[in-house]
């Protein structure tokens, strides 16, 4: 009497980001890259800002230090980049008609121009791959 044994085994693999933690693999995409230099320009916006408190006009410059929520989700995220574009523009706008030559909010506001177009950039992109032609499973 014969006996067939049958062995199954199951290997997983882990990949980086899968567990939560930074996705390697995003930030070398274009959106990637894209919130990175937000967030850098954002990053150096605010630093300059807040080593220039005292400033007659300092007033003009709080914007950069508010928050703002990340949500994840596309149309959110839409609007959230349509609404913050649009007021770090006018915070920039502002900061170069208020910087008066004091360097450290100059820079800043060169920076909210940097930030202003990447927001934008991120803007677009998400609004074509959100608003794009979806692919259907349905025959017609």
């Amino acid at each position: 009497m014969s006996h067939t044994v049958i062995t199954t085994s199951t290997t997983t693999a882990r990949t980086s980001g899968s567990d939560g933690c930074l996705n390697m693999g995003y930030t070398r995409t274009i959106p990637g890259l894209l919130k990175i230099g937000q967030m850098l320009a954002l990053l150096v916006t605010f630093l300059c800002v807040h080593c220039a408190y005292g400033w007659p006009s300092w007033a003009a410059f709080q914007y950069f230090e508010g928050k703002m929520p990340c949500i994840n989700w596309p149309l959110t995220e839409f609007f959230h980049y349509a609404l913050g574009t649009i007021l770090v523009l006018i915070a920039s706008i502002i900061g170069a008609v208020k910087a008066s030559g004091v360097s450290a909010l100059v820079v800043a506001t060169v920076f909210g121009f940097i930030a202003t177009f990447l927001m934008s950039v991120s803007l677009w992109t998400t609004y074509s791959v959100s608003c794009g032609s979806q692919p259907t499973g349905a025959a017609v």
